[in-house]
């Protein structure tokens, strides 16, 4: 399946969110910032990269539904997907 804009809009801002969160846990590591302010931020990068990737998941879901309703043959089964879903899980 093609990630197209229009389909990960929204998993795209939660990644340049993301990066940039992860900019700053490395400057923080860099600047021997305190142990628990930094894992803390590394877990909300680490849970913003799995919402991004469960957001592409929901569209590629969305996406095949809407083929399977216009007649067409999805570019994905659901075990497809579903095996992608799990592998973030």
């Amino acid at each position: 399946m093609e990630l197209k804009p229009e389909l990960t809009g929204d998993a795209l801002t939660r990644l340049r969110r993301a990066q940039g969160q992860l900019a700053g846990v490395i400057e923080a590591m860099e600047e021997g910032s305190d142990c628990a302010q930094v894992l803390t931020q590394l877990a909300a990068v680490s849970r913003a990269l799995d919402r991004a990737g469960f957001k592409i998941v929901a569209s590629g879901m969305r996406y095949c539904e809407q083929a399977r309703e216009n007649g067409d043959e999805p570019e994905m089964t659901e075990q497809e997907l579903e095996r992608l879903f799990l592998s973030l899980a």
